[in-house]
């Protein structure tokens, strides 16, 4: 079987008020919601996991009600431990794939979730991404400082997708015993640190991740132009 994880533990505040981002809602629909109903009609996910904060169990029972979900597992105090700790807690399940996803990237096409899993039938890792076409600058102090070559740079998203072995002994060894280096802040960034192949898959532009208040904007004008 095939699961999609859904990391939703944070405590985004970024979008101002007293609620996390995940569970605003967006044209009348918590952000969560979509995002879980997009995992939960692909065909090729035969079960979808939700990790969220100890504090916000009544906010998620809200957000998801009606879906077909599980009851959720708790996250960790970094995305890093939340990931962990799902995969400890859908071990049982014996899962051939996992798909990792934010929580708030209610966009996320069919297509690409269809892609990432077909990749780790060659590879044990692969992420949605798109390619950067901007001119990247680096600054210090409000001045230009460098330019920095785009060429081969990407641009990560989620769903990040691994054999759930692979990536369950991942975590595992880096929590055991942490390697040295910057802030693990993606799953694909821990494969890669413990030597795991990691495929690029393309993503897409409309797969964006809610953070901030234009975002939610952003949002909104989407689905007003989808109708």
């Amino acid at each position: 079987m095939n699961l999609g994880l859904i990391v939703a533990a944070g405590r985004g505040y970024r979008l101002g008020g007293p609620v996390p981002k995940q569970y605003l809602s967006l044209s009348h629909i918590p952000i969560l919601a979509r995002t879980a109903t997009a995992l939960l009609r692909h065909p090729g996910l035969q079960a979808v996991q939700v990790l969220i904060h100890p504090d916000d169990r009544d906010l998620y029972d809200a957000a998801v009600a009606g879906l077909d979900l599980p009851p959720p597992l708790l996250g960790g105090a970094k995305r890093q431990d939340s990931v962990r700790l799902g995969l400890e807690g859908v071990a049982g399940l014996n899962p051939d794939k996992v798909l990792i996803h934010d929580g708030v990237r209610p966009f996320v096409a069919a297509e690409t979730i269809t892609a990432v899993l077909d990749a780790l039938d060659r590879v044990p890792a692969a992420i949605a991404a798109i390619p950067v076409t901007d001119t990247l600058k680096r600054g210090e102090g409000g001045r230009v400082t460098g330019t920095v070559d785009r060429t081969g740079l990407w641009r990560a998203q989620t769903p990040q997708g691994f054999r759930f072995r692979d990536i369950l002994a991942a975590h595992r060894q880096v929590h055991a015993a942490p390697l040295p280096g910057p802030e693990l802040t993606d799953d694909a960034m821990l494969a890669e640190r413990v030597g795991m192949e990691v495929a690029l898959v393309l993503g897409h532009e409309d797969n964006i991740k809610i953070t901030t208040e234009p975002d939610l904007h952003r949002a909104e004008a989407m689905l007003r132009s989808r109708g």
